[in-house]
């Protein structure tokens, strides 16, 4: 058996570039932006509305509070993601979902 403490998580042969390239703030932000735009259309009191324009808005919310870090204002954070100015400007933008012109043909 060898003792000491392994370098990586992943083991040796399922390492792969993506992997260095993906950043745990990216999978958290995109993890918030599905599950908060299902909580917004299942509980936001409009008419009926396309879940994409609200995934939409949720995601513009997430980006401007992403945005709100990088101008330095204070915010509280989930591990690299800036949780609550994402979450107030998803809430703030949600009105404009009625107004999108999205249209399938």
């Amino acid at each position: 058996m060898i003792s000491g403490h392994p370098t990586s998580l992943v083991p040796a042969g399922l390492s792969s570039p993506v992997l260095g390239w993906l950043q745990p703030g990216l999978v958290v932000a995109a993890l918030l932006i599905l599950i908060l735009s299902q909580v917004l259309y299942a509980l936001w009191p409009y008419r009926r509305r396309s879940y994409l324009a609200a995934l939409l808005m949720t995601a513009l919310g997430v980006l401007l509070g992403q945005a709100w870090d990088v101008f330095g204002l204070p915010a509280l954070r989930l591990g690299q993601a800036n949780l609550l100015p994402a979450v107030l400007f998803a809430i703030a933008l949600q009105p404009l979902a009625d107004r999108l012109p999205i249209r399938f043909p």
